[in-house]
């Protein structure tokens, strides 16, 4: 019997930044892959920082097809949120395209819906609202498409464990140790629950401590000035105006109106890939 193979994609997040081992990370994907089944494992983490939906569906997409996986999680989105270039048609069209390409070959999917960065990061009023608005497509998005690819989905979006310090890393953005382990736990349960994994369960327990102040002030001081300067460059003109935007319309008395321009945003994408797919059936 050949070993079950595991493949991630997705962004820093699966690549397992904020959950260190050695010189690089390990993440809640790997955790899983501990306990997916009693026979080995074969598992390759194909997910990298920085990675959009565009980067999965151009690079690791046929990277991942080649390995032939039983298991597939795909855990992305957060990255196109944070870029002036976002575009939630776009966003829905690539994630409709890399489900169905593993699905069609017979992989078992997993997927997650994420919280608002903006929210993480603390971001006030009128420059956190936009991005949780963002967020908010992207996760309707993914719940809509994994409920039509049949997809293990696990809700990452909301729930205690949000709030509880210990579970985040120094950037505020990234799980921890623990966060991570979290991850893996609830995912693993899924699968349990779903018959497809056989394996123990991952420890909640981490090995390491939390990070204390200090050292999320070293990484603010570090790489978290290098991590902000990058991300403004490309997003906080754009942002700028999406507050601009946000405090005319609370001024008018209007705000519900960027809400219902963005669900309607949502609908439109995910009509537009059911047109798709009557038009062309069996098309992948």
């Amino acid at each position: 019997m050949r070993p079950v193979r595991f493949v991630a994609l997705g962004d820093s997040l699966t690549e397992g930044v904020g959950d260190p081992a050695g010189d690089g990370w390990r993440g809640w994907a790997a955790l899983l892959a501990g306990g997916l089944a009693r026979t080995p494992v074969e598992f390759t983490n194909l997910a990298r920082s920085g990675a959009q939906t565009r980067d999965v569906r151009e690079r690791q997409l046929p990277a991942a097809l080649a390995l032939r996986p039983d298991l597939v999680s795909v855990v992305v989105g957060v990255n196109d949120t944070l870029r002036c270039t976002f575009d939630i048609h776009a966003v829905a069209a690539r994630l409709d395209q890399v489900y169905a390409a593993f699905t069609a070959r017979g992989a078992v999917l997993l997927t997650a819906c994420l919280p608002d960065p903006g929210a993480m990061l603390g971001l006030p009023g009128a420059l956190g609202r936009p991005l949780a608005r963002r967020q908010r497509a992207v996760n309707a998005v993914v719940h809509a498409l994994s409920d039509r690819y049949g997809a293990v989905h696990l809700h990452a979006a909301e729930g205690e464990w949000l709030g509880d310090r210990a579970m985040w890393s120094a950037d505020r953005l990234h799980p921890g140790e623990r966060g991570h382990r979290q991850l893996a736990v609830r995912f693993h349960a899924l699968l349990t629950g779903a018959g497809l994994a056989t394996g123990a369960a991952p420890s909640p327990e981490p090995e390491l401590p939390a990070p204390n102040r200090a050292a999320s002030l070293w990484w603010l001081a570090t790489a978290g000035t290098g991590w902000m300067a990058r991300r403004c460059t490309d997003l906080l003109p754009q942002l700028l105006t999406l507050a601009a935007d946000e405090l005319r319309h609370r001024a008018r008395g209007t705000s519900a109106r960027l809400d219902l321009r963005a669900s309607a945003a949502v609908s439109a994408a995910l009509a537009a890939l059911s047109m798709a797919e009557t038009a062309e059936p069996g098309a992948v």
